[in-house]
């Protein structure tokens, strides 16, 4: 093992030995309200310090994280039902629900993930009911740009340009982008329609 990865496993070490006492008050992620405040709290933890927390802390109470995971601040997992693939990098302020991350994606700043579309049904007198999250599958290897919102599948290897709104499946090795976004490129041959 290399003097760079051994620093890095003790860092993880010391990270995990942090945060456990705030994941074993929220249920290690099972009691809601107390997951989202200590999520809200990681969220604002500085520096490399805050990557490292923020990265152990979802290793305790997400359904999967990698510890291998750069989570930039202000970005939190609003639900405890995501799931993070290892190397995954995501940046600042980021609002993630339940979400399926493929290994080695890559997440720019401001992107928010809010758990599928909202249909957001009304009842017979017109008031909102709730509504069931949908998980949202990001494929590995992807890249997801700036201020993107995604509300719909993503494909591997697909990059999403900054500012597009995810409302359809995007498939696998394209280039999309837009409000709605839709395929620009293929990764792999002529320029889509």
């Amino acid at each position: 093992m290399s003097a760079h990865l051994a620093i890095k496993r003790i860092t993880q070490l010391f990270a995990l030995v942090l945060v456990f006492p705030s994941a074993l008050l929220c249920g290690f992620g099972r009691m809601e309200r107390l997951y989202v405040l200590f999520a809200h709290l990681h969220a604002l933890v500085p520096g490399f310090i805050g990557d490292f927390c923020r990265a152990a802390f979802y290793r305790l109470t997400l359904r999967e994280c990698s510890i291998d995971t750069t989570i930039a601040f202000g970005t939190f997992f609003s639900r405890r039902t995501a799931s993070v693939g290892p190397f995954v990098s995501i940046g600042a302020f980021c609002v993630i629900g339940c979400a399926r991350i493929g290994a080695r994606t890559q997440i720019a700043s401001h992107v928010e993930i809010p758990s599928g579309r909202h249909g957001h049904a009304r009842d017979a007198e017109g008031l909102l009911v709730d509504s069931v999250d949908d998980e949202i599958v990001i494929g590995a290897n992807c890249w997801i740009g700036a201020s993107a919102t995604v509300m719909a599948d993503i494909g591997s290897g697909t990059t999403i340009g900054a500012g597009s709104v995810v409302v359809k499946e995007i498939p696998a090795g394209v280039v999309a982008a837009g409000n709605p976004a839709r395929v620009i490129q293929s990764m792999y041959a002529e320029i889509a329609e």
